[in-house]
C-alpha cells in the first residue's frame, strides 16, 4: 500500500457511507466513482441522469453483494413479466419457481442467490478444452420461467471469458421468436477492469443490447482494498428500481441500493484515489504485464 492509500482507508473508516445526509460529499465520491465504472463498462447514459447525477450503481460488500442484486432485479423483472403474460396476481406469481441459466464455473456468491432467494439454477456445462458456455448450449436451457442468463468474464479456474457476444446476438432473435424478455447480467468480478483495456476482446458490456447488469470486484483487479464491489444497470426502470430503499429517518432522503446497510467508506475512498492514480494508461499497463505472464505460464 502507498501511505496516500493507506490514508484514504483510514479516512474512510470513519465514514458511514449509507448515511449520504450525513457524509454528502463522501457520497459524491460514490457516485463519481459509480459515473466511472459507468464509463469504463460503456453504459448508455440514462434519461434520468441528471435528476441523480449518476448512473444506476452502486458500491457493494465485494462482487458477492453485486451479484446479488443483479440477481434480485432480474428476478422482479422477470415476475412482473410473467405476471402480466399469464394474467397472474401478485400473490400468484409469487408462487412460480423462476430460473437463471448460468456455467457451471459460477463462483460460490450465485450458490447464496439459488438458495437465500428461491432461484433455480439451471447449469451449462462448458468444454473441457474451453471452460466456457455457449450460445447453443445457453438456448437449450432457457424458458418462460428464466430470469436471466449470466455470462462469466473471467472465472475463477483459467480466467476465460465466455462468449456474451454470441448469447447476446442468440437472446435478441429467441426473445423476437418466443415473447421473453431474458436478458444478461455479466458477472465480471475477475475481468471487469481488465477486459475494458483489452482490444482485443469483443464487445461484452453495455454496448451489447442484452446486457441489463454488470458486477466486479473493486478489490481485484480493480486495485482497491477487500470488500470492495461494483455493480452498474443499465437503467433505472424495471432493474435498479426494484432494490431501491428511500431512506428518510437519518435527517434527509436517500435511496438505498444494497442489502448491507452500514458499512465504511473506505474501498470507495481507495478505488477513487487508485482511479485517479493509476488512470486508463496504469490499468492497461497492469492488464499487458499480467496477460503476459498468464501467456508465459500457460
Amino acid at each position: 500500500f502507498e501511505d496516500e492509500e493507506l490514508k484514504a482507508a483510514n479516512l474512510g473508516m470513519r465514514i458511514n457511507i449509507a448515511d449520504q445526509t450525513v457524509y454528502p460529499s463522501s457520497f459524491r465520491v460514490h457516485n463519481m466513482v459509480v459515473n466511472m465504472v459507468a464509463h469504463l463498462w460503456n453504459c448508455p447514459k440514462p434519461a434520468d441522469f441528471d435528476e441523480y447525477g449518476a448512473f444506476p450503481g452502486a458500491g457493494t460488500v465485494g462482487s458477492t453483494e453485486a451479484c446479488l442484486l443483479g440477481g434480485l432485479c432480474l428476478k422482479f423483472r422477470w415476475r412482473k413479466w410473467y405476471a402480466k403474460k399469464y394474467n397472474l396476481s401478485e400473490a400468484e406469481v409469487r408462487k412460480v419457481y423462476p430460473n437463471l441459466v448460468i456455467s457451471t464455473c459460477f463462483q460460490a456468491a450465485w450458490e447464496k442467490l439459488f438458495r437465500y432467494m428461491d432461484i433455480e439454477p439451471k447449469f451449462v456445462v462448458p468444454s473441457k478444452n474451453t471452460f466456457t458456455i455457449t450460445a447453443e448450449g445457453v438456448k437449450e436451457q432457457i424458458d418462460d420461467k428464466t430470469i436471466g442468463v449470466v455470462c462469466i468474464m473471467g472465472n475463477h479456474y483459467g480466467g476465460q471469458y465466455d462468449p456474451v457476444w454470441e448469447v447476446d446476438e442468440m437472446l435478441t432473435k429467441l426473445n423476437k421468436e418466443r415473447g421473453f424478455e431474458v436478458g444478461i447480467h455479466v458477472d465480471a468480478a475477475s475481468g471487469g477492469f481488465v477486459a475494458p483495456f483489452q482490444p482485443e476482446v469483443p464487445a461484452w458490456d453495455f454496448r451489447l443490447p442484452n446486457v441489463l447488469s454488470i458486477s466486479a470486484s473493486g478489490h481485484k483487479f480493480g486495485e482497491s482494498v477487500c470488500g470492495t464491489g461494483w455493480v452498474v444497470w443499465r437503467q433505472r426502470e424495471g432493474l435498479s428500481e426494484h432494490v431501491a430503499i428511500s431512506v428518510s429517518y437519518l435527517g434527509g432522503k436517500a435511496d438505498s441500493y444494497t442489502l448491507n446497510f452500514s458499512r465504511p467508506a473506505s474501498g470507495i475512498f481507495v478505488q477513487f484515489y487508485k482511479f485517479n492514480r493509476l488512470g486508463w494508461k496504469g490499468y492497461e499497463s497492469l492488464s499487458k504485464n499480467r496477460m503476459a505472464n498468464a501467456k508465459y505460464l500457460r
